[in-house]
């Protein structure tokens, strides 16, 4: 839309301030400024508005508006005087306004920054949230006009309204003047007012997939006139998997007289149904989409399953065609999934949903999976019914062009049907809320992702997304980080998935090892060690064991106090007649679920050759097989009994369940007293996740050790054909437990940097390093201003003095005293001594001039060398520590050890900023070659926690400062006392555009 003559020319309409934003009760709606094309709209408006909502706007009866009036509610100038509106279909269904005043209340332009606040809401929309949506938006809208507080008068009847402002969380001061509540806001983020947008942002956007994968009605657009194609194959595939709400078919082409389709009523039009629509399926051409998106949006359809191709992944016509897909789509408050989506399945008793085109609804489960391709998802639910194993959800989203996986994150992490998120991904809109949503659900229930498209460097067909230069390997680091499981295969996905699902997080890695075959033990135990497990030596049972004694050999691992998983591998046994039984899996997988029924909850997996239905027999969670025999219960651990971290057990105690020092207070072992086994941290949960409550509200055990706990019922033992899968599956669920352990206390910043950190100095050198009209590229730093900018951050870099003859040098070299370095500063030799441009240990000034010959004669001109004379620095390991800004993923710190292992390795180890103390601990002890600051060989150990110190202040630099887009430290020399960096770079620009920080709105590319 564009400025109307009467508006200031000075400030055009600011379309940035238009957004897409999702509702409480997960429709959507726009936002954007009120114009003076609005007028019309505005009165139509004002009618459908309650008399009693009048009263409260204008504290008097207000049946219409005067054109006086509406022609200032629609005439602004974007800064002093702002109105947004929200609509809906085009209409809209709310409205608010700011102007500013001054101290008296009056009519004001800047610096004035106080404003006057009103919002009026259609009757027809309240409770959706749309007043606190409106507030974040003409929050952000006032405080870029450089307005900083609100001020509101309401009346005390009007709780809604005080309710909307009290609990936005920002700072605010309330008094009762002329009859009227006075309310002042300070519009300044606080941590409340972020943690309240997140949470209204997750509850949304989690309702508004809720919307779609369980509606209480479906109607297949473009079901064919005759069996065959895609319309028709979803619609047989909606009524096989037995959906509990009601089926319709719609074709334009039907002829009038048809009623009903596959025993389905049969409707020309979504219009012609008569009954509110929930969810439609599109399975029409590309160039009928906009008609039946139209015909959906004008009778109250809440969601589209776009199954139609031809759109983004067809080049730049189709990804326009898409683009305007989802603005229409949105226009009506409809969300969408695709386009070119293979489909979506829920199954739920209460639901039974296979709107896909996979023939065959997998059985119901704990895994939630999300695909982004189409022929990905067949692989992963074929794999997963070969297997036995059951899905809650299954989401194949295509170009995923509204829905992704960051709202199938924020459902999964209430959804008390799913344990276990698996991710099949080939881009990320929202990296840094994806880093966000995945570390939050990660606490509570693992998330499994493999990233395709690695290494192509851009964005695949289809996928309208903002591409990252992150590298994979930063990437990779960065998912775990948030406790992410990063696989590589999809294969691998499966594996953990099934793992995670099923059994109980270990409480460390050390894990026994027993079965029938002493190379296939031999192989398990071969993998552990490979994977960075403490595998006990196999136990062999021999080719002449049975199933009981399986039973037995299981159980009395579980009971070692010692061990933290059991691995069971299995090849099939020789009878009395000394022939091979490939057949009695069934009765060995009796036997194995009865014996991790009744033993502690430790995880339990299995590795089998050629054993006839032993893989789908353990899928089957039964406790009902008749047992083989008795099985040994636990017994006391004996006094001196080392713990799972090596501690001693008291006498008579018995280990705790994984991560619960003292077990359970009361009911069942095994369980809390509702019944559910613990995980690692502390928190009642499923197998290996659930979600009974966060972390940090979970009740505390008792400090006594009863008896460990045990599983209860029976739930499926994963199978593997290969040692090596078992055994990778087994190491991520390890890694995962660990971090959640750790998740449950978080890191933290030591107060003790604020008394060394001048960040109001230090802002002030960076804007006056930046100048009033900065280069949009930024500039670098020369080394004296870094050195001083990051002075102010308690970081010393030791001073380097030019030394452009070598006269200079030697009166460098008197300067700072002897021994010294003489290093070339040249962009093609910098950090480069494999190239000869540094001398080291020059301890007079005939050993500095015969360097300072040598330099130049081998090497070139001292303009074109550039060299500089530094004291020498302690003897230590050269490391290198950077941050960098990547627009999509944000400040990330990098770190390795200087030179070969870092470049040509590329041994190098990431986190993201804002960094605790617990990330930069976790940073420099994540890179290959760590055991060199630690005294390997017998070295002297470098001063690490020096070393943790500087990466938190690097990191406080570049977030307190986003124009501060890289830094580069190379070297910093760690020696055993102290550190002492010696090169610095520094780059600022205009801080990049946030986008998780303003209000919330939804993505469009």
């Amino acid at each position: 839309m564009e400025p109307t003559p009467e508006q200031s020319p000075h400030h055009v309409y600011p379309d940035h301030w238009e957004a897409d934003v999702v509702l409480r009760d997960g429709g959507t709606a726009r936002i954007r400024p009120i114009t003076a094309d609005d007028a019309e709209r505005l009165v139509h408006f004002y009618e459908q508005v309650s008399d009693e909502s009048k009263y409260y706007r204008f504290f008097a009866p207000y049946p219409r508006l005067s054109a006086k009036d509406v022609h200032r509610f629609t005439h602004h100038d974007y800064v002093d005087r702002v109105g947004l509106a929200v609509t809906v279909g085009g209409e809209f269904i709310a409205t608010v306004r700011y102007d500013r005043i001054d101290a008296q209340g009056r009519p004001a332009s800047g610096p004035a920054d106080e404003a006057e606040v009103a919002f009026l809401v259609q009757d027809a929309h309240q409770g959706r949230g749309v007043a606190s949506a409106l507030l974040e938006h003409i929050a952000a809208v006032a405080r870029e006009r450089g307005i900083r507080r609100f001020a509101a008068e309401v009346l005390p009847a009007n709780n809604k309204m005080i309710k909307v402002f009290r609990d936005a969380g920002y700072t605010q001061r309330r008094s009762f003047e002329d009859g009227s509540v006075h309310l002042t806001l300070d519009l300044e983020p606080t941590a409340e007012s972020l943690a309240v947008q997140r949470g209204r942002e997750q509850r949304a956007e989690a309702r508004s997939v809720q919307r779609l994968l369980a509606p209480g009605s479906v109607a297949v657009v473009g079901a064919g006139r005759v069996p065959g194609g895609v319309g028709r194959t979803v619609l047989r595939n909606l009524l096989g998997s037995g959906f509990t709400g009601r089926t319709y078919a719609v074709n334009r082409s039907f002829a009038p007289e048809r009623t009903e389709i596959d025993g389905v009523p049969a409707h020309r039009s979504v219009g012609e149904i008569g009954e509110r629509v929930d969810l439609a399926i599109l399975a029409v051409p590309a160039d009928r989409v906009p008609e039946a998106v139209a015909d959906c949006g004008e009778h109250g359809v809440r969601g589209l399953v776009v199954l139609s191709a031809g759109y983004a992944e067809r080049g730049a016509e189709g990804r326009e065609r898409q683009r305007e897909l989802v603005r229409q789509a949105r226009s009506y408050g409809m969300r969408i999934i695709g386009p070119n989506a293979f489909g979506i399945i829920n199954t739920a008793d209460t639901v039974r949903l296979n709107a896909s085109l996979a023939p065959e609804s997998p059985a119901a489960g704990r895994i939630g999976l999300f695909t982004q391709s189409g022929a990905i998802g067949i692989a992963v639910l074929s794999g997963l019914h070969r297997r036995g194993a059951g899905l809650s959800t299954f989401i194949s989203a295509g170009n995923r062009a509204d829905l992704s996986g960051n709202d199938f994150l924020q459902y999964w992490f209430e959804d008390q049907d799913t344990d276990v998120a698996l991710l099949y991904l080939e881009s990320f809109g929202n990296p840094r809320k994806f880093h966000r949503l995945a570390r939050r659900t990660a606490a509570l229930k693992p998330v499994v992702v493999v990233k395709g498209a690695r290494h192509s460097g851009s964005t695949p067909p289809g996928h309208a997304v903002p591409v990252s230069r992150v590298p994979d390997a930063t990437v990779s680091a960065l998912l775990r980080q948030a406790g992410v499981i990063r696989v590589d295969t999809v294969t691998e996905m499966v594996d953990v998935g099934l793992l995670l699902a099923d059994q109980p997080l270990p409480d460390g890695p050390r894990v026994a090892i027993l079965g029938n075959s002493e190379s296939l033990g031999l192989l398990t135990y071969d993998a552990c060690l490979a994977e960075g497990l403490r595998p006990r030596p196999p136990r062999d049972l021999t080719t002449e064991a049975e199933p009981r004694d399986f039973r037995d050999a299981l159980a009395a691992a579980l009971a070692d106090p010692t061990c933290d998983a059991v691995i069971v591998t299995a090849i099939p046994w020789v009878g009395e007649n000394g022939e091979a039984h490939t057949g009695d899996g069934e009765v060995l997988a009796a036997a194995l679920r009865e014996a991790a029924a009744t033993g502690p909850a430790k995880p339990v997996a299995v590795v089998h050759v050629e054993m006839g239905g032993l893989a789908h027999a353990l899928s089957a969670a039964t406790s009902t097989a008749t047992p083989p025999g008795p099985v040994p219960h636990p017994a006391p651990a004996p006094a001196g009994t080392p713990g799972p971290d090596g501690a001693a057990l008291p006498p008579g105690a018995r280990e705790a369940a994984p991560g619960t020092p003292g077990g359970t207070a009361s009911g069942t072992p095994g369980t809390t007293a509702s019944g559910a086994r613990r995980d690692p941290s502390g928190a009642p949960s499923g197998p290996a996740g659930g979600r009974p409550r966060p972390p940090e509200t979970a009740p505390h055990p008792p400090e006594t050790a009863p008896r460990p706990p045990t599983r209860g019922a029976v739930g499926p033992i994963p199978a593997y054909p290969a040692a090596e899968r078992a055994v990778r599956a087994l190491s991520e669920a390890v890694k995962y437990a660990r971090w959640r352990r750790q998740a449950a206390t978080p890191g933290k910043v030591p107060e003790s940097l604020d008394e060394t950190i001048d960040e109001q100095a230090a802002a002030a050198r960076v804007t006056a390093l930046l100048g009033p009209d900065p280069d949009p590229r930024g500039r670098p730093l020369t080394h004296q201003e870094a050195a001083g900018l990051l002075g102010l951050y308690g970081i010393e870099v030791r001073p380097g003095i030019p030394a452009p003859d070598v006269e200079a040098a030697v009166a460098a070299a008197a300067r700072l005293g002897y021994p010294v370095a003489l290093k070339t500063t040249a962009p093609h030799l910098r950090h480069r001594p494999d190239l000869g441009g540094v001398r080291l240990d020059l301890v007079d000034e005939g050993s500095l001039r015969r360097a300072y010959g040598e330099l130049t004669d081998l090497l070139g001109t001292p303009a074109e060398l550039r060299p500089v004379v530094q004291a020498m620095a302690p003897r230590g390991v050269d490391t290198v520590l950077r941050a960098s800004i990547d627009a999509s993923a944000g400040a990330v710190l990098s770190f390795g050890l200087s030179g070969a292992p870092s470049e040509l390795l590329g041994d190098t180890a990431h986190r993201l900023v804002p960094a605790t103390d617990r990330d930069a601990a976790e940073l420099i002890r994540s890179i290959r070659a760590a055991p060199l600051l630690f005294g390997w060989r017998g070295s002297s150990p470098a001063d690490t926690a020096a070393l943790e110190e500087l990466v938190l202040r690097v990191s406080r630099l570049v977030d307190d400062h986003p124009e501060v887009v890289s830094v580069d430290l190379e070297p910093v020399v760690v020696a055993t006392r102290g550190l002492a960096v010696l090169g610095a770079g520094i780059r600022l620009a205009p801080p990049p555009a946030r986008d998780d920080l303003g209000p919330r709105r939804l993505p469009s590319y």
